[in-house]
């Protein structure tokens, strides 16, 4: 049975306890009840950083303890990192079995929540085009953005929610992705044909985690491959609400990193993506986090087709997507 995953599993609150001279992590968690070697690996994972440099406690400092019974309710659950490294592990299966190991490299987005939310799904492809015999649907190629950000946000500590997930399509390396219709809103709902109640219904979870995580840094992102006429190019381009300064501010700071990647990568050509206010969209206007709503390209144009049909220029796309958040949250 597959199970969907709210990504990645560790809470930013819980249980402490504080370390006795000489005391070692196993002895501190047998003396809080939580004898198991999940609960040692769950240990690791919370105390990342807060260590010494082979893995003992410092007396008299505050550590973060697993919750008691069943090692998460949430995303991913802890895997056994390898010998010889200090970072944790997240095991994710909603990225596919080659990408499901997830090592969690530092804890600088620790505190961030982010409501990711690919375009269309389910019984809606979204936009239609064509690269030779192949068919290029809106949803699939936004759906493996969507991922490889999640992806890259957990790496940083960061709590991440896919309010969109296929129960057999992972991280795909391949150029043209198969169409189906799988797809579920989070948690395990059937997404709807009508767009409203297809927008509605994934905008009704996030704000119930929105208030859920009452007090957090919180932003929803929406992903979506534009549909113009062929002959139309496009960068990659933001929307927030006329009203959001925080949700202004974000996407100013992603694109900032597009325009400067642009500039490194291509510079003989300038960057034309830009941020702009559109609060009729209707995630933009219903989100109760400050929402980014962005258009990876024209799905019909041949130039842009490259930018999402590469798997190279797909974790390009993401990387720095993720680098704009970053910097959003850090200057926050």
């Amino acid at each position: 049975m597959f199970c969907l995953f709210a990504l990645p599993v560790f809470s930013q609150r819980g249980p402490t306890a504080v370390a006795r001279s000489g005391e070692g992590a196993h002895a501190l968690l047998r003396r809080n009840g939580l004898p198991d070697t999940r609960h040692f690996q769950q240990f690791l994972t919370l105390n990342q950083g807060r260590l010494t440099a082979k893995g003992g406690l410092i007396a008299g400092r505050t550590y973060r303890l697993p919750a008691r019974g069943k090692a998460s309710q949430a995303a991913a659950t802890p895997a056994r990192h390898p010998a010889g490294s200090s970072a944790a592990a997240l095991h994710a299966p909603v990225f596919g079995s080659k990408y499901s190991r997830v090592r969690v490299l530092d804890r600088s987005m620790r505190g961030a929540v982010y409501y990711l939310s690919p375009g269309h799904g389910g019984p809606d492809p979204g936009a239609v085009g064509k690269y030779g015999p192949h068919r290029l649907a809106e949803d699939e190629y936004a759906y493996d953005v969507t991922l490889r950000l999640a992806r890259r946000l957990m790496e940083h500590g960061a709590t991440v929610y896919m309010l969109v997930q296929d129960p057999n399509d992972g991280i795909r390396d391949e150029q043209f992705l198969k169409i189906d219709r799988d797809e579920v809103t989070y948690p395990r709902q059937r997404i709807p044909l009508n767009q409203l109640a297809r927008l509605r219904q994934r905008i009704t979870q996030a704000n119930k985690l929105h208030a859920r995580h009452k007090g957090a840094y919180q932003r929803l992102l929406a992903l979506h491959v534009d549909s113009r006429s062929q002959g139309q190019k496009i960068d990659v381009f933001f929307y927030h609400h006329a009203n959001s300064t925080a949700g202004a501010r974000t996407a100013r700071n992603i694109h900032r990193v597009f325009t400067n990647r642009y500039a490194r990568s291509q510079p003989n050509r300038p960057y034309s993506g830009n941020v702009l206010p559109r609060s009729s969209l209707y995630e933009v206007r219903n989100s109760h986090a400050p929402a980014v709503f962005m258009e990876l390209g024209n799905i019909h144009n041949t130039r842009d087709q490259p930018r999402f049909l590469l798997p190279d220029n797909r974790q390009a796309l993401a990387n720095w997507i993720y680098e704009g958040l970053r910097a959003d949250y850090k200057g926050r």
